[in-house]
């Protein structure tokens, strides 16, 4: 389901941090409360191998984040108990300690349903015990989503899960988003902050190729 030009789901999802305190983090509240935007990324399980990579280097970017009007949160399957272990273990074991934003623990998989995110290859019911099997992990893929002050998807994508992502991608697609929010341009192929946008019409257009492209 693409959420993209939607509001985020409106549902409440357990999450922890780095003090062990467990609480209710509601996405589309918080951006619109705190008037802020959000980028909520997904990875698969705690204690493994591209995961850490990911959650130190949005660590590493989070005050860039921050400086651009933007909360940090990550998100698994994961319990809160074991979020609070992976948080506390050192990087030369394989943990992520000195990570300081929250992270969901989305354990009944209420929100990862709804965002149709989980590693699910199929799907069987099985007569003789009367349950609903499931082939695959049933983790969530590498999704993730860029939320604004009004709770609403500017962005949205899924990698699978050997695939880790770029967090100057993000940065970048934040700042065009808020160039159109500010100045009703639009932002070009490969916009940076700084940059020439050009105005959504035929003019406008034809100004950007003859003056960027020639």
């Amino acid at each position: 389901m693409a959420f993209v030009g939607k509001k985020f789901p409106n549902l409440s999802v357990d999450s922890t941090d780095r003090t062990g305190v467990t609480k209710k983090i509601n996405i589309l509240e918080k951006a619109q409360q705190e008037n802020k935007k959000i980028i909520l990324f997904w990875y698969p399980k705690d204690f493994t191998f591209v995961c850490p990579t990911e959650l130190h280097a949005f660590q590493a970017a989070k005050q860039q984040f921050e400086d651009k009007n933007t909360i940090v949160i990550g998100a698994s399957c994961d319990t809160p108990e074991v979020h609070f272990a992976w948080l506390n273990t050192p990087k030369n074991h394989g943990g992520i300690e000195g990570v300081t934003y929250p992270i969901l623990a989305d354990t009944n998989r209420n929100l990862a349903n709804q965002l149709d995110i989980l590693d699910i290859t199929n799907e069987r019911f099985d007569d003789e015990t009367g349950t609903v099997l499931v082939d695959g992990d049933n983790v969530t893929y590498r999704a993730t989503y860029l939320i604004d002050e009004e709770g609403t998807v500017f962005h949205e994508s899924i990698n699978h899960m050997p695939l880790g992502r770029n967090t100057s991608e993000f940065l970048r697609l934040i700042d065009a988003y808020t160039h159109v929010q500010k100045n009703g341009e639009v932002c070009p192929a490969n916009w940076q902050e700084g940059a020439t946008a050009m105005n959504a019409d035929r003019e406008g257009v034809a100004t950007y190729m003859t003056e960027q492209l020639n």
